[in-house]
């Protein structure tokens, strides 16, 4: 189901208050790993990652939160990185130092 998230999807609060759009996904997909999403957020436009925890459904129209107004002013900056996939089942981003 999460990759049938649509581009631009509204982002909504654990009590329906917009939170941004969706601009992008995080996972993947060969494996069918779902990390979160990078949205928009409202009002200011900061691009910041949800993880995949805080996200409670997803629906052809939008995506729902667990998260509460505050917490998404606490959410982090997206940056764009690579993930590995480590042969024990790790993940792990990709840092500067590592060679793909």
């Amino acid at each position: 189901a999460w990759r049938a998230m649509p581009y631009r999807a509204l982002v909504v609060s654990s009590d329906g208050s917009e939170i941004g759009k969706a601009a992008s996904l995080l996972g993947d997909e060969n494996e069918d790993i779902f990390h979160g999403i990078v949205i928009e957020r409202a009002p200011d436009g900061a691009r910041v990652e949800i993880p995949a925890l805080r996200i409670k459904k997803i629906t052809e129209h939008h995506v729902i939160t667990d998260l509460g107004t505050s917490d998404v002013a606490e959410l982090q900056p997206y940056r764009e990185e690579h993930w590995f996939h480590l042969g024990w089942g790790g993940l792990f981003r990709k840092r500067p130092e590592w060679r793909e």
